[in-house]
């Protein structure tokens, strides 16, 4: 079904056409091409930090770090109840258990309850921002110290929050805040650390020999022709990042009050605006008649197949996502076009 308003649609009003010509034009396609080390510069710096690797995906980018760490079977990774699977996928292809905490109002893992999580057997802590809103990593890192844990930040929605654990990973999606249409990258002030997954990424070739893989490891690479989008992205990322807190001040003033409409945490950048709404799946039809695209929140953890635990059934995260969904958010959004979203809201609503 096609949407007037879908719920993301990519921003691409920089250098990403001139980039990737350029790329096309000198024949450099491959990762091996110069956009690859730029954008891996440039991301990294804008975020203050030494180190960037660049990758095929934002699930690529938390197996890398999990392997990088040295984290496989036996271990146990804490991870959030509320966030997409990719979360805990990684802690799975990596061999390790993934131990799910559940989350607060804010959608983040409830980080008083991770001490109780905490076993002889788990090796790191796994935040998520969800959906933009930053978790409270003093207290993370706080737990980190005192368990000697190692901390890997899911940063997929969350691009302009600054990175504090040993890695942080961040999704390139179409749908994220910057994209390269597909791709990750992981950022760490860590200089082995950064060897290693670059060195993962890339098949783990041996300098002995071409074909010689000392390790088992991963075609993740991103090609010169992502890069070259994902840098021109980079170059616009401040005023990416003030163009959506505009349109969350929007939704923001425009559903107040809306009997029917929660409202919920304000977010340190916007990936997605998200609310919890009565007759929610009443509502998402209604808005899908005007042409409005919607999305339900995520499904928990403890209710995918693979890690299904009918014991936990009154999780605040299994509540959330009963009424959860988010509206169409992207960069180009007009005001206009939020006034006709926020103006169905209110017809459903009788406001």
């Amino acid at each position: 079904m096609s949407f007037a308003y879908p719920v993301s649609r990519p921003s691409l009003s920089g250098g990403e056409l001139d980039y990737v010509t350029r790329a096309v034009t000198d024949g450099w396609i491959s990762s091996q091409g110069s956009y690859v080390r730029e954008f891996e510069d440039a991301f990294a710096q804008y975020n203050g930090v030494a180190h960037g690797v660049a990758c095929s995906s934002g699930t690529a980018a938390l197996t890398l770090a999990l392997r990088a760490l040295g984290i496989g079977p036996g271990d146990e990774v804490v991870v959030p109840e509320f966030t997409m699977v990719a979360s805990a996928w990684a802690v799975t292809h990596s061999g390790a258990a993934p131990v799910f905490v559940d989350c607060g109002d804010d959608l983040n893992i409830d980080v008083a309850r991770i001490e109780e999580k905490i076993t002889p057997r788990t090796r790191a802590l796994m935040p998520v921002h969800v959906y933009g809103r930053r978790c409270d990593m003093d207290a993370v890192m706080e737990l980190a110290h005192d368990y000697n844990l190692r901390v890997v930040e899911d940063s997929a929605e969350a691009h302009g929050v600054r990175p504090v654990g040993d890695i942080a990973c961040f999704s390139l999606f179409a749908n994220k805040i910057i994209t390269a249409g597909e791709g990750g990258v992981c950022l760490t002030d860590d200089r082995h650390l950064a060897e290693q997954m670059a060195h993962l990424r890339a098949m783990a070739f041996s300098k002995d020999h071409n074909f010689l893989h000392k390790k088992v490891a991963y075609n993740y690479r991103m090609t010169n022709l992502q890069a070259g989008v994902a840098l021109a992205q980079v170059e616009r990322l401040d005023e990416i990042l003030a163009a959506r807190k505009q349109i969350e001040k929007r939704y923001q003033q425009g559903l107040e009050g809306v009997d029917g409409v929660t409202l919920l945490p304000e977010r340190d950048v916007l990936w997605m605006f998200d609310l919890r709404a009565e007759r929610r799946d009443e509502l998402r039809a209604h808005l899908a008649d005007a042409g409005i695209e919607t999305r339900l929140f995520f499904k928990p953890m403890s209710r995918q197949p693979f890690y299904l635990d009918p014991v936990w059934p009154s999780l605040n995260a299994h509540r959330f996502s009963e009424d959860g969904l988010y509206l169409p958010t992207y960069t180009d959004l007009t005001e206009s076009g939020q006034d006709y979203i926020v103006g169905k809201i209110r017809e459903f609503y009788g406001a």
